[in-house]
């Protein structure tokens, strides 16, 4: 799949950031918090709010979510 059309939107990056800290792989992350990697590429991509998982995300990761939309 190209994401060339869907940037990594900022809540993306911060999930990146978050991961790298941890040391720690989409793949890997997405299995250890049973969290569909589907759903989180819509995250770091913007192509679907994804609201349960946004809010999994942002509590797992220690992410601030009140910044983007």
């Amino acid at each position: 799949m190209n994401n060339d059309k869907h940037p990594v939107t900022e809540f993306g990056w911060a999930i990146k950031q978050k991961l790298v800290e941890r040391h720690m792989d989409q793949q890997t992350f997405c299995k250890t918090y049973q969290i569909p990697a589907s759903r989180l590429s819509n995250l770091i991509h913007g192509t679907r709010k994804a609201k349960r998982y946004r809010r999994r995300v942002s509590e797992l990761l220690g992410i601030d979510d009140t910044f983007t939309k």
